[in-house]
This record gives C-alpha cells, sequence and structure tokens, in this order.
C-alpha cells in the first residue's frame, strides 16, 4: 500500500534565531578589518559559522557594505541582516542583507509567579565590538551562537547535568558543555579551548582559553586551582591575558566573574 502524500510540500513553523550582534564603532572598511582580524585571532573559533546582523545604527557615515560582508564571509562569519539609519539602507540591501529587528519579544506571563517572572526578564545588552551570548550546537566541540533575548534565569533553569571530563586537554582541542556546566580534571594546555553554557571548574592548571555563559548567562563563573589562561570570556565580555596575572591570582585558586560588563578576578 502507498505511503500517504503529504497535503502541502513544505510548512512554516516558528523557530528562533540566534545570532552574533556585530556592533560598529567606525565606518572605515580598513579600520574595521584590522579590528576584525585581531578579535577573530583573539576568540579563536568562538564565532566561527555564525549567523551575524550588522549593527551600524551609531554610524552617520556611509559605509561599505559590500566589503564588510566580503571580510566577514572570509572570517567564517555568514552575515544575514543589518540594523542601520534609513539612509544606510539601500547600500545594505544591496549588499544582500535584509532589516532586522533585535528588540526582545514581550513574554507571556504564567499564571504568577516570581520565578515565572525572573525568568521572562531579558539579559542585559553586551556592550563590545561584537555582542555576543552563546548558543547551541551540537556536543561535538562546534561553537555557540548568541541568544539574545533569553533570560539569565531561564538559562539557569534549563541546564543538565555537568559534563565532566577526567583528563588533560592539549593544545588544538576544544570542549563544548551544551546547556551545562563544564568540569575538566586535569590540565587545559595553551592553544586548548574549553566553552560552557555554566560554569567551568578546571581542577588543574588552566593555561588556554576559557568561556562560560556562553549562552549569556552573565551569572556564570570560572574556577581553577591554577589559573593562567591565554583568554577568559563570560557571556561574550573577553579579556585577553597578554601579561601575568597579579600574583594572588597567577597559578593560585582563583574564580573569575562579570560584574558591571568587567570581568573580575578574585583568589579562592
Amino acid at each position: 500500500m502507498s505511503a500517504k502524500q503529504p497535503d502541502s510540500a513544505l510548512d512554516f513553523k516558528s523557530a528562533t534565531l540566534y545570532a552574533v550582534r556585530l556592533v560598529l564603532r567606525d565606518a572605515k572598511l580598513e579600520t574595521l578589518q584590522a579590528d576584525l582580524e585581531k578579535r577573530m585571532a583573539d576568540v579563536g573559533a568562538l564565532f566561527e559559522n555564525e549567523p551575524v546582523v550588522i549593527d551600524a545604527s551609531g554610524l552617520d557615515t556611509p559605509l561599505d557594505w559590500p566589503g564588510l560582508v566580503k571580510s566577514l564571509r572570509e572570517h567564517r562569519l555568514p552575515p544575514i541582516g543589518f540594523i542601520a539609519e534609513a539612509a544606510q539602507h539601500d547600500a545594505a540591501r544591496a549588499a544582500g542583507l535584509v532589516p532586522v529587528d533585535l528588540s526582545p519579544l514581550p513574554a507571556a506571563r504564567p499564571a504568577s509567579s516570581e520565578a515565572a517572572d525572573a525568568a521572562a526578564a531579558p539579559v542585559p545588552h553586551q556592550q563590545g565590538e561584537v555582542v555576543a551570548s552563546l548558543a547551541a550546537p551540537a556536543d561535538t566541540g562546534d561553537t555557540p551562537a548568541a541568544a539574545a533575548a533569553t533570560g539569565t534565569t531561564a538559562l539557569q533553569a534549563s541546564r543538565l547535568p555537568a559534563m565532566v571530563l577526567r583528563r588533560p586537554l592539549r593544545s588544538g582541542q576544544r570542549v563544548y558543555a551544551r546547556h551545562s556546566d563544564l568540569v575538566i580534571i586535569g590540565m587545559v594546555s595553551s592553544g586548548a579551548e574549553i566553552i560552557a553554557d555554566g560554569n567551568i571548574h578546571v581542577y588543574g592548571p588552566l593555561r588556554g582559553k576559557a568561556m562560560a555563559g556562553a549562552r549569556g548567562d552573565t551569572s556564570a563563573r570560572i574556577f581553577a586551582t591554577q589559573l593562567d589562561p591565554e583568554l577568559i570570556a563570560i557571556a561574550g565580555i573577553y579579556r585577553v591575558v597578554e601579561e601575568k596575572l597579579p600574583s594572588d591570582v597567577h597559578n593560585k585558586p582563583a574564580s573569575v566573574s562579570l560584574d558591571d560588563e568587567t570581568l573580575t578576578i578574585t583568589p579562592i
């Protein structure tokens, strides 16, 4: 007996799009390209292959949209849309982009509980050239994308049990704990990358890159028994560690938290 044919060859279904918001502070293409090169070198593969919305709302000067789109694609950052004043729209559309609105959607208020109200609160906007609360590909080490309007409390509530690795990570290796904390029992070598939607705990030397709160959880923290990282990041706010940390935390037990969009390192 033949299978029943569907009534329609396609269906429309609701979906949430996660994207990196690239906030432009300068209209000069050469300046943007140089800064993009540096930023991508700093954060490794953190944003690679993530959809990008170009935010040029703070610019009055015309922008070289085709040149910027080309540069982003060369860095494996596919641009999908833009935010800009009306005078920029024609040029942006001609470059293959569409205008988008990243305003948080109003949340449906459930029957009434303080927890539900807290879960509906949007994450504060993260200022910076790259605004990124990173999100959720498969658990194979692929990088996350930005979750623009997800509340921190809701993110915490959806977490899975912690991912625990009882082995060191070598240079070039990358681990992503999707929807959970990440616990590493062993060394994280220089050149290794660890990413988690929740907290990161390293019981051993942390010498590579550590990125917590990848889906925008600003309350996430990084803990290490020997802190000596190349880069630390929480909720998309990052710091490249080019010189030794202060003596009270360098190679010692310490935690990293995000306070008013500033990364704070505290001895444990």
